[in-house]
């Protein structure tokens, strides 16, 4: 690349990577690129994502008969967010600008570029407490028709054409271990070339290195990611005071590349992290029966109506519903063990289980309508779904209830349960199901789920009797805690500017995406509404790309 002088260097070629360099671009700024993984992985975690954007008062939003607007979502921001650190002052403008953007110019800046969107809007993270608590008041989770891989292709493109134009390199296979820092200012990087790789997207990749480089420009920004792959840092940062202490067994929810290096790189060369305390996992995770990359795990994304147990076999309670509060029903679980149980029936597997990723929703990612039909309303659960329930470690399906709880006490053979005392559980709910009257918070959530016409149509099963044989076979399946996403990082201004740990600006280099908690330093707060990670790489990489 000697040929090529730089005005900007972005170290990251994911999604907020991409970004970054295509508003730069646009701003007649030279851009390269780097990163350690190889051109097949352009796209980074975004590609396995299943899509989902946060917007608000949508055209698709409307037509479902959902009223929404930006003073709503802010007022569920930060009930979710909340908000409590000094430090937090940069996340929090930075969630007030986004939330103004999802309200604004996101959705045509993206049609724009060729997004298009599923006409039905998921209603994720309901909270379930009180109206200014955690939740999202209405449904606002938008599924890009392609899923993550959709989300990634324009951006992608665009980075083959601005090469194509001479206006961008793209150097992979390139680790960066060093920022240049002369005088207080970053004025490059420095690393290693590794070698060359055909290991498929997502796959681990050699650590063999084959040369150096070091690389100058007028502006470094930061775009490598969070700590999800890399289980000894969550457990470092694992917050013991909120959450419990951390499980010794994870599945992990993204690659191993994914490792949090560019964090102590940073620090070394004078950043300021904050917030690493908050972070973002799953309590619904499945071991992967087809792995792409170690301890690979799969999200369940559920409906409403599966019974979720402890390690104990104690029915969760409001709100540690399915879909409702994650953090709060992971530090639930973590109060009586290490994974939890799911048990249901094959009538509710069908209409409710979805799996997070690109991969693992085919009608989404490569079909169109008809597919989703076929997929989603047909006879059986998605093709997806079916594999998992054949394959997978963590399902058992069985006919007989007892035999069912066996199976589980198999599996888990160090956390036994009693039949009985599932069984009365389980019976007491049944006796309400059909009934227009209850006291069953789950039941109620149900029913109000039925209200809305889109999980009507494609998410919540008609209600019923789970020991009713009639509704079988009866299905469990254990759930392990699944690595994901970082909600602190690095620190950094409104113009994505990076701060020392004094909150001086270090001149040259800026940050965007999940190594900077997706603007600021943490612009989630404690808690996420979903489809917020992939909107703050776009926003925060947008902002980082305009201002580098």
């Amino acid at each position: 690349m000697t040929d090529f002088t730089p005005d900007v260097i972005v170290i990251g070629a994911g999604l907020a990577g991409m970004t970054a360099a295509h508003e730069a671009v646009l701003r007649g700024r030279r851009v390269l690129m780097l990163d350690q993984e190889g051109q097949q992985s352009l796209g980074g975690q975004a590609f396995w994502s299943l899509g989902g954007l946060f917007m608000i008062d949508t055209p698709e939003q409307r037509r479902l008969g959902i009223r929404d607007s930006a003073e709503l979502a802010w007022s569920d921001w930060q009930g979710s967010a909340q908000f409590d650190r000094a430090e937090d002052a940069n996340p929090r403008a930075w969630a007030e600008r986004f939330v103004e953007f999802s309200a604004g110019g996101m959705r045509s800046w993206l049609h724009g570029l060729g997004m298009r969107w599923f006409p039905v809007v998921g209603w994720a993270e309901r909270g379930g407490e009180l109206a200014g608590g955690h939740g999202n008041s209405v449904p606002r989770f938008h599924i890009t028709w392609g899923t993550g891989t959709g989300v990634v292709k324009p951006f992608a493109e665009l980075m083959v054409k601005h090469a194509r134009d001479g206006k961008l390199k793209m150097g992979f296979r390139h680790r960066v271990n060093a920022l240049i820092v002369e005088g207080g200012a970053v004025k490059g990087v420095s690393g290693d070339v590794l070698e060359a790789s055909t290991a498929a997207r997502g796959q681990s990749t050699s650590r063999s290195v084959t040369g150096s480089f070091e690389y100058r420009a007028e502006s470094v920004i930061l775009t490598t990611g969070g700590i999800g792959g890399n289980h000894t840092t969550v457990r470092k940062h694992w917050p013991i005071d909120r959450l419990g202490q951390p499980p010794k067994t994870m599945v992990a929810g993204v690659p191993d590349y994914v490792d949090g290096r560019m964090h102590g790189i940073a620090a070394k060369a004078g950043a300021g992290l904050i917030n690493e305390d908050r972070m973002w996992h799953y309590c619904e995770g499945l071991q992967n029966w087809d792995p792409i990359w170690p301890n690979h795990g799969i999200r369940v994304l559920p409906g409403p109506s599966s019974m979720w147990f402890d390690a104990r076999g104690d029915r969760m309670e409001a709100p540690y519903l399915p879909g409702f509060d994650t953090l709060g029903t992971l530090k639930r679980i973590l109060s009586a063990g290490e994974h939890s149980w799911f048990i249901l029936t094959q009538k509710i597997i069908e209409k409710e289980f979805a799996l997070s990723g690109s991969e693992q929703n085919a009608d989404l990612t490569d079909g169109g309508w008809m597919d989703v039909l076929k997929a989603r309303m047909g006879k059986g659960a998605t093709p997806a779904v079916e594999a998992f329930k054949e394959k997978g470690a963590d399902f058992i399906v069985e006919r007989d209830f007892d035999t069912l709880v066996a199976r589980m006490n198999a599996l888990t053979p160090d956390a036994p349960l009693d039949a009985d005392h599932l069984r009365r559980q389980i019976r007491a709910r049944d006796l309400q199901i059909n009934n227009p009257f209850c006291k069953d918070a789950q039941i109620t959530a149900i029913n109000g789920a039925r209200s809305y016409k889109g999980d009507k149509l494609i998410r919540t099963a008609k209600p019923h009797a789970i020991l009713d044989r009639a509704n079988g076979p009866l299905i469990a399946v254990r759930l392990n805690i699944i690595t994901r996403k970082s909600l602190g990082g690095i620190h950094t201004d409104t113009q994505a500017r990076v701060l020392t740990p004094e909150g001086a600006v270090m001149p040259g280099l800026f940050a965007a995406g999940e190594v900077c908690g997706f603007g600021g330093g943490g612009y989630h707060g404690y808690n996420a509404l979903e489809g917020t990670f992939l909107g703050g790489c776009l926003f925060s990489g947008r902002v980082a790309g305009q201002e580098a």
